[in-house]
């Protein structure tokens, strides 16, 4: 039965849903930080529609609707900046530590997927999301969410085949 969710189950639901919030809204942007901004502004945005909280597809389109804001708002913030500060350092990339070289191979190998195959695949296996809620988070038809899954990992084995 759906319903509307009172503060104790929306604070029950961020706590269990915002790591992998967390992670997919990584694949926009660079900080932490921002990553945490986004995923605070669509839970307060669905929490204000009063959206049933188990409808984690719902969920995940705000973060990527989010995120994309996010980074148009971004680019033109930094054309404006780069005018200005045209010879500055450039930004350094976030690094994670990996424990060995097949984490650090796994890594690379998943950063080189074309961000459609990337976005599924990091919803299917680090959020648990099925093709429907994937589907319905990414605006896209089931049949394509699993196609890019196959292609995701049809590619992570190919990278990660010893040559």
């Amino acid at each position: 039965m759906d319903f509307i969710a009172s503060h104790e189950n929306w604070r029950n639901c961020f706590s269990e849903v915002a790591p992998g919030l967390l992670l997919f809204a990584r694949q926009w942007v660079q900080s932490a930080a921002d990553a945490e901004d986004i995923v605070q502004e669509a839970f307060v945005k669905f929490w204000r529609r009063n959206h049933n909280i188990h409808n984690r597809a719902l969920l995940y389109s705000a973060v990527r609707s989010i995120a994309l804001d996010f980074i148009r708002r971004d680019k033109r913030r930094a054309r404006r900046e780069a005018t200005v500060f045209a010879e500055t350092e450039p930004s350094i990339e976030p690094q994670f530590e990996l424990e060995n070289d097949t984490q650090s191979a796994l890594a690379a190998a998943v950063d080189s997927l074309p961000h459609d195959q990337r976005e599924v695949l990091v919803l299917k296996i680090w959020n648990d999301l099925t093709f429907s809620e994937i589907a319905g988070a990414l605006r896209i038809s089931q049949n394509t969410a699993a196609s890019r899954y196959r292609y995701a990992l049809s590619n992570l084995k190919k990278s990660l085949q010893p040559q």
